[in-house]
């Protein structure tokens, strides 16, 4: 009986043993997994980012319509009436010079007569006339001549301010100051307005006419030969906006095929319209 105890307690010693040399613990690190498809460090930009999305389809981002920022971004050079000119027509600059910029994409068509001592080249675009350059009646302007008279009565064209044609004289004193408004019969009645606050003696605004009834000044009668009056219709508004260069107009860029008179570059400022200004 004690024997077998003896072989019972050796058997049970051994076992024990046994267990303490092959144990392991309960919780086995995991050994790393070696991407199949590691990418190259080479193929990456400076830019890359991993957190964007695999695919570029899964961003959905509307388009921009009509927003006041893509109106202004195409609109505002390319109609702004300044002192140097009208959108993309500057005062001094040839024809040629033009009608290169906007070659394929606009029109000039000749109107003669337009106005009286005066004819016109109408710039077109899309069907519509953007502005016109102005020129002596019978003395057809080159592509070599200068620039020297533009107008425009198409309300999409504006001052920095917002003034244009199709503005009212109420709204534009709101900006420039008080409107002192003349015709002058000796000037064919044109009647223009000046403001206090002027944006450029270079820029004028004009209204009606003294010789057909569209007057937007009220003045008294019997009327002299030259008229001025700070009254005006509710109504009224700019009907034309005109812009020169007058005596600052440069020759015309060499070379060119006429022949100086008196020493003089070939010019047609001293038969511009005369703005009321006494």
């Amino acid at each position: 009986m004690n024997k077998l105890k003896i072989i019972i307690t050796a058997i049970i010693l051994l076992t024990l043993l046994g267990c303490g040399k092959d144990k392991t613990p309960l919780t086995q690190p995991t050994p790393p997994v070696t991407p199949t498809n590691t990418p190259k460090s080479d193929n990456l930009s400076p830019d890359s980012s991993q957190n964007l999305p695999s695919s570029p389809a899964s961003i959905n981002i509307p388009p921009v319509e009509n927003s006041s920022l893509s109106q202004s971004a195409t609109g505002t050079n390319s109609q702004l009436i300044s002192a140097t000119g009208i959108g993309t027509a500057k005062v001094g600059m040839t024809l040629g010079q033009l009608k290169q910029i906007l070659k394929g994409k606009a029109e000039f068509q000749v109107q003669s007569p337009f106005m009286v001592d005066f004819d016109a080249i109408a710039i077109i675009q899309a069907g519509k006339t953007q502005y016109y350059i102005l020129y002596p009646a019978g003395s057809p302007m080159r592509d070599i001549d200068i620039i020297e008279a533009l107008v425009t009565d198409n309300p999409n064209y504006q001052t920095a301010e917002g003034v244009g044609p199709g503005t009212s004289i109420a709204k534009a004193e709101d900006v420039y100051g008080d409107a002192t408004l003349s015709y002058n019969q000796s000037n064919e009645s044109r009647e223009y307005v000046k403001f206090l606050k002027q944006p450029s003696p270079d820029i004028a605004f004009r209204l009606g006419a003294g010789n057909d009834g569209s007057l937007a000044g009220i003045y008294s009668s019997p009327t002299p030969e030259f008229n001025q009056t700070k009254e005006f219709k509710k109504t009224a508004t700019i009907r034309l906006v005109e812009v020169y260069c007058r005596s600052n107009c440069p020759p015309p860029p060499l070379p060119f095929s006429d022949t100086p008179v008196n020493n003089q570059p070939p010019g047609n400022n001293d038969k511009l319209p005369v703005i009321n200004d006494q």
